[in-house]
């Protein structure tokens, strides 16, 4: 007699299990999502209208899904906005939002879509986990009643949240996160009381997880790797690119290997604006990472990863960020500095004019150090050494202390700082440090084409930022970001319903 439906679908996730304790390592899977939008208004949709358009983004993350189970992946990340878009009010974005219950309730919603209310969403996505026997990870909205006795309750009597769900290889939900960085034009959701450190264990390491722009704050970042010791993250985001120093892969890749963890970050598609760029990124470097501002297609990557990566005998040792550049008992003789900007911070500069060299340059407490010989020296290029010490960002501010060896758009100095993609000019060495006041720096070397490069340059324990055997292709950038977190100013928002 073939066994029931129940029994072959728990034996089929016994063996998931066993397969994955039985190795050191496991899949993951990215998707980035060309997420179909709807159309702007301020007045709400109707439920069904409402519903009608997440179904067809969520038929296409199904269709990577299936994809990327086929291929082995034991997990999968979707992208922050994946599934509703944006162009939101507070108003219009009510239709979209379900009841997100706490994970503690031990809930399956493909088997038992009714328990806390109508969550049509929630149970296809967990049908989606449970059909195809794999973590899934996507992005949606909770919404939480609230009244008069809480004296921050919304005027309108409820809280809505920018929520990741996490649903396991059964569909149950093993995970829930309220995004507690919002960024600036995310008025329709509100901010959690406290940040929310969430984590869960499975056969294939420790997980945590958070949203786009808090990967930019302590608060839930910092806290999860560093104090909760989490083996990977996940990082559903929606991100804007801003070279020369913000584009995602670079920045995403940067900070796992600054904190030492796998990150697995899944963007949203949309060239309109300038979103694209994800990635398998580990402490080594990126395992597998796409960039695409050509093409208005989504992407799935897929790639084996090191479950504890800690434990991995390739595993990096801890960095003291400023030891090399402290110890040089006498800096070089200042050179000809000037000041410009990136975006809206004033760096000082100083230009590489000669093929090869030793410079430094300052400011505030920063002192940026740079030894370098370029291939050849083009005089249709233009290279800087330049340091920022101070806040960055508009509305919301925090610190940053930056080192970074960068091109220029041109040959005049005034483009120092601008946007550049293309370059020609290749070094065949060069060694970058900084007297950084935190442990928290992140390295990262961009290639022309937007293009990073993985094994060609390392970070020795005394915190220089070294390629190996020069650069295989035409340099953008080497960076070195260290985050100051304890001086951040007080968050602006962070009091408001």
């Amino acid at each position: 007699m073939l066994p029931s439906w129940p029994l072959l679908r728990a034996g089929i996730f016994a063996l998931v299990v066993l397969q994955a304790l039985a190795s050191d390592t496991f899949i993951a899977a990215v998707y980035e999502h060309a997420v179909i939008l709807p159309d702007p208004t301020e007045k709400p949709v109707s439920p069904d209208d409402a519903l009608a358009l997440m179904n067809k983004n969520m038929d296409v993350l199904e269709g990577a899904i299936k994809e990327a189970a086929q291929q082995g992946a034991h997990i999968i990340v979707t992208p922050e906005d994946g599934i509703y878009g944006w162009r939101f009010t507070r108003e219009s974005i009510y239709p979209y939002l379900e009841d997100i219950p706490d994970p503690v309730v031990n809930w399956i919603p493909c088997t038992d879509p009714s328990r806390f209310g109508p969550a049509p969403v929630q149970e296809r996505l967990s049908c989606m986990a449970r059909n195809n026997s794999i973590y899934v990870v996507a992005n949606i909205g909770d919404k939480k009643l609230c009244n008069s006795s809480d004296p921050g309750c919304p005027s309108d009597g409820r809280y809505q949240y920018n929520t990741d769900v996490v649903f396991d290889p059964e569909g149950k939900l093993v995970a829930r996160y309220h995004k507690y960085n919002l960024f600036r034009g995310e008025t329709q959701f509100n901010y959690p009381k406290e940040p929310e450190a969430v984590t869960f264990e499975t056969p294939f390491g420790k997980f945590g997880i958070f949203t786009c722009f808090d990967i930019l704050f302590r608060e839930p970042a910092i806290d999860l790797v560093s104090e909760m010791q989490v083996d990977t993250v996940l990082f559903p985001t929606a991100w804007m690119n801003v070279l020369p120093f913000l584009t995602a892969v670079e920045f995403h890749s940067a900070w796992a290997m600054g904190m030492r963890v796998n990150l697995l970050s899944a963007n949203t598609h949309n060239l309109n604006f300038a979103m694209t760029g994800d990635g398998l990124f580990t402490p080594e470097g990126p395992a597998a990472y796409h960039y695409d501002s050509g093409t208005e297609e989504g992407c799935l990557l897929v790639a084996e990863l090191s479950a504890r990566p800690r434990l991995s005998p390739t595993y990096p040792p801890a960095v003291n960020w400023s030891l090399y550049a402290t110890s040089i008992k006498k800096f070089p003789g200042e050179n000809d500095t000037f000041s410009g900007f990136v975006r809206r911070d004033i760096f000082t500069f100083s230009e590489l004019r000669h093929k090869a060299g030793n410079y430094t340059v300052c400011q505030g407490d920063l002192c940026c150090h740079l030894v370098y010989q370029m291939s050849e020296k083009r005089k249709n290029e233009v290279y800087v050494l330049g340091a920022f010490d101070g806040l960055h960002g508009s509305l919301i501010k925090y610190h940053w202390q930056i080192c970074t060896l960068l091109k220029c758009k041109s040959a005049d100095l005034d483009t120092c700082g601008q946007p550049v993609e293309v370059a020609q000019t290749k070094f065949e060495m060069f060694s970058l440090s900084g007297t950084f006041g935190t442990n928290y720096v992140f390295p990262e070397v961009l290639y022309s084409g937007v293009q990073l490069a993985p094994g060609e340059f390392e970070v020795l324990h005394d915190g220089r930022l070294k390629n190996k055997h020069g650069t295989s292709k035409p340099l953008i950038t080497a960076t070195l970001f260290g985050r100051l977190y304890e001086k951040d100013p007080p968050h602006p928002l962070r009091t408001s319903p």
